[in-house]
């Protein structure tokens, strides 16, 4: 009720438009009174010199009783310091979505446009921590207290600072990803590694620094932790296997996000994510396939992302009654029309008559695509096959298939004569 009270006597007294905790009725001046007494108020002197005096009062005793060891005026002047805090706090807001963001706008650079938003957040915690810390500064507490909260405040402050370091950390991480994809640089495969090796770093780091700061001994504590961390670190010899695996492919960068690689017999498709612990692979039958990086460090890893040209060796049989001369015309013809198609490398085509084989004469057909994706290096093969069969058709010539021919002699020959002979008849 007394709040109550308060805010109806303020408004009473500013209607005066006498404050009525900074002036004394002992302190009026004989003018001052003569021009209350005078005008509209003449007619009831003693009426409003009574509820003047009555307001006075009323202030005074809220004003100067106190609640625990704080006065009203402390509390209030604390809570008008919040108040402060949260419009300094919605300020901020705005600057940072229309003058900062307008202004990072006008950049060529993405990087400012991502980074304005990323800050806004713990910009605004960390100005309503300093603001809540300064309130609390005004009231009067036991020491305990004042300890208490210096140690949470020091605690909440390196936390947003560390947590606007993150932020910022993983707008340079997406940013550089973005740029090292656009220059087709083998980078951005292993920019998520190293991202999260580095929040992990951050992490550990801020929590050594606010247990510190909160007055534990670090030192301490880790001397402590040393028989415990010498078991982890013996239960942990894989995990940390995996993860020294993981730093010997970002720095050799045998392959990248994206890339088609194959390791031993097993492992055949596209990486799809490269952690700390394991490598994911999307096999060619569509399933995930998780293999550890202290497996892939240590095997020999094909990638056939790398080919700057795809290879296709092929043999083309055709049947023995094949003359001569439309061999070579039939090689040649090959030859003319591999060189003509816009999908076959022509730094090296090798198209030759090699075989003799068990049903049919062989020609060799050696080239290269130009493009190493496997879907147009498979219409490229299909496109020059059709055409290799028009060319065998336009010679007249045929394709062969495997046959076999049998010869009998002896009676088994005669007999399969004597048998064909009476069917005739």
């Amino acid at each position: 009720m007394k709040v109550y009270r308060l805010i109806v006597l303020a408004i009473v007294s500013l209607g005066l438009g006498h404050p009525a905790w900074a002036q004394n009725e002992s302190q009026e001046t004989p003018a001052a009174q003569t021009e209350l007494s005078g005008g509209e108020s003449a007619a009831e002197p003693g009426e409003f010199a009574a509820v003047r005096k009555e307001v006075r009062s009323r202030l005074s005793e809220i004003f100067n009783e106190d609640l625990g060891e704080n006065s009203w005026g402390r509390l209030l002047t604390a809570f008008g310091i919040i108040l402060l805090t949260y419009i300094a706090r919605k300020v901020i807001g705005y600057v940072f979505e229309n003058w900062l963001h307008r202004l990072a706008g006008k950049t060529s650079w993405k990087f400012d446009d991502k980074m304005v938003p990323a800050l806004r957040s713990p910009v605004g915690w960390l100005v309503f921590v300093i603001g809540l810390f300064i309130a609390l500064t005004v009231l009067k507490l036991s020491p305990e207290w004042d300890h208490v909260i210096v140690l949470l405040v020091k605690a909440a402050t390196l936390t947003i600072v560390f947590w606007g370091i993150l932020r910022a950390m993983d707008v340079f991480a997406n940013t550089l990803m973005e740029v090292a994809e656009s220059r087709g640089s083998g980078v951005h495969g292993f920019v998520p590694l190293i991202q999260k090796a580095a929040r992990t770093f951050l992490v550990i780091i801020a929590v050594i620094i606010v247990v510190q700061n909160m007055g534990y001994s670090v030192s301490s504590l880790l001397a402590g932790l040393g028989i415990g961390g010498l078991a982890v670190a013996l239960a942990a010899q894989e995990t940390l296997g995996n993860f020294f695996g993981s730093v010997s492919l970002v720095a050799d960068r045998p392959f990248k996000v994206g890339d088609w690689i194959q390791v031993g017999s097993k492992v055949d498709g596209d990486v799809e994510e490269i952690g700390l612990r394991s490598t994911k692979v999307r096999t060619w039958s569509k399933s995930l396939m998780s293999i550890p990086n202290k497996v892939l460090a240590n095997e020999i890893i094909e990638n056939w992302s790398k080919m700057p040209k795809r290879r296709v060796k092929q043999y083309i049989g055709v049947t023995y009654s094949t003359p001569a001369d439309t061999m070579h015309q039939l090689v040649e013809d090959i030859k003319k029309l591999l060189r003509e198609d816009e999908g076959v490398q022509q730094d090296f085509i090798l198209v030759n008559f090699t075989d003799f084989g068990e049903s049919s004469l062989q020609i060799l057909v050696y080239y290269f695509t130009s493009t190493t994706a496997w879907l147009a290096h498979m219409d490229i093969r299909q496109r020059i096959n059709i055409k290799i069969m028009k060319a065998v058709e336009a010679r007249g010539a045929s394709m062969a298939f495997p046959t076999r021919s049998l010869q009998f002699e002896g009676e088994i020959a005669e007999k399969i004569a004597d048998g064909f002979g009476a069917r005739s008849e």
